[in-house]
Order: C-alpha cells, then sequence, then structure tokens
C-alpha cells in the first residue's frame, strides 16, 4: 500500500536545460564545470558521493564518501580503510559506481568504472594533511567491524593518541589510503518540466568519449 503522504510529494524541475551543444568533448572535463557550477552556488557538501560496490554474491552496497581530487583529470580520488567493508569488496571486485546529486542545481552526474589504490606517496600526503584528530580516528577505527560500545571506540582513540604522544603527523596506517575510480560511462542528468529530464551520456571509446542523448 503506498503511503499518502510519499506518494504526493512532487517537484518540478524547470530551472536549466541541457543539449549536446552545452557539454564538452571530454566527460571529466565537463563534470568539472558542473562542479565549480556546485562549488559557486554554495550548495551543502557539494563533493559528498554515493559509491557502491558489489560484494562476491552479487550483492550491492552503498555509501557516501567524499570526493577529494581528479588526479590526471582522468579519475576521482577518495579516501578509506583499506579493510571496510567497501576496500574488501573492491579488492575482489575493482569496479564501483559513484553519483552525485545535487538538488539545489536539479542535477545529478552517475559515473561508472574501474578503480585502482592511489599511489601510496599520495595516499601519505593527503593523510598527514588532515587534522589530528582525524588521524587519531583512522588508526584507531576498525571499520565496518563489529565493537561492543561506543566507550570501546573512545578508549582505543585515547590508547592510540598516548601511543604516538606529541608526534605530528602521524604515520599513515597501512590500512588506509586512496582510490581512484577510472570513468568508463558517465551520465549527467538536469531536471526537466513534466519528468522529461535531460541525459546526456559518454562512453569511453579508446581515448575519446563517444556522446549520445538518452529518454528520461
Amino acid at each position: 500500500m503506498n503511503d499518502p503522504h510519499l506518494a504526493e510529494l512532487r517537484k518540478t524541475y524547470s530551472q536549466r536545460t541541457l543539449s549536446e551543444t552545452d557539454v564538452l568533448p571530454d566527460a571529466v572535463q565537463q563534470f568539472r564545470v558542473w562542479l565549480e557550477e556546485a562549488l559557486a552556488a554554495q550548495l551543502e557538501e557539494p563533493t559528498a558521493l554515493t559509491l557502491s560496490t558489489v560484494a562476491a554474491n552479487g550483492q550491492p552496497s552503498s555509501r557516501v564518501v567524499l570526493l577529494k581530487g581528479l588526479p590526471d583529470d582522468a579519475g576521482f580520488l577518495f579516501y578509506t580503510n583499506y579493510e571496510s567493508r567497501k576496500g574488501q569488496e573492491l579488492a575482489a571486485q575493482p569496479l564501483a559506481a559513484i553519483n552525485f546529486f545535487w538538488p539545489g542545481l536539479e542535477r545529478q552526474v552517475r559515473v561508472e568504472g574501474r578503480v585502482e589504490k592511489a599511489p601510496e606517496t599520495m595516499s601519505t600526503e593527503y593523510f598527514q594533511s588532515r587534522p589530528r584528530s582525524s588521524q587519531l580516528g583512522a588508526w584507531a577505527s576498525p571499520q565496518s567491524q563489529v565493537i561492543g560500545s561506543r566507550e570501546e571506540l573512545e578508549a582505543r582513540e585515547v590508547a592510540m593518541a598516548d601511543e604516538f604522544g606529541s608526534q605530528d603527523p602521524l604515520p599513515r596506517p597501512p590500512h588506509w589510503g586512496g582510490y581512484i575510480l577510472r570513468p568508463q560511462r558517465m551520465e549527467f542528468w538536469q531536471g526537466r518540466p513534466s519528468r522529461l529530464h535531460d541525459r546526456i551520456v559518454y562512453e569511453l571509446e579508446g581515448n575519446s568519449w563517444r556522446r549520445s542523448r538518452l529518454a528520461p
């Protein structure tokens, strides 16, 4: 049975349009344009993305992480614990999808591709640029593992702070670092009236991108 309160929620999208002549030939460069517009609009968490991975049994899982760079203008960089659920799933199946949703601009971007670990030097440089509290948190948290209580986690943080003393910055944990998603397919979605949204998809063919329009 439908929930009438949810079923009646509707919004008309009418801010902008998107045509084949509006976009750049390179998909990642087009993403940069939209990201800069999201930053300029001062949207809340414009770098937040939903990352989806797949377990060995085919079960997908999703979570929100933050974009931390576009290295080489050919990839999407994020950081996490390699031993987390997503890290284990990426080790077994290095394919993923990410999604950016910017409701303030009535836009979303979907990206699919292969994932590789970022260079260790890149991961270490970023880790040591983080606030000390975040560095301690990465050492203290056995991400995605079951723990007994919040107090247990906080005790681990205190223990790590005692262990490292005044050392600053901390060394990067061997179980923590970056991933780069190398896109093979990217879709740009612009909300339009009557649910006739604009969808432009890029598919990588060799070293160039082929563009097409999709029905909404």
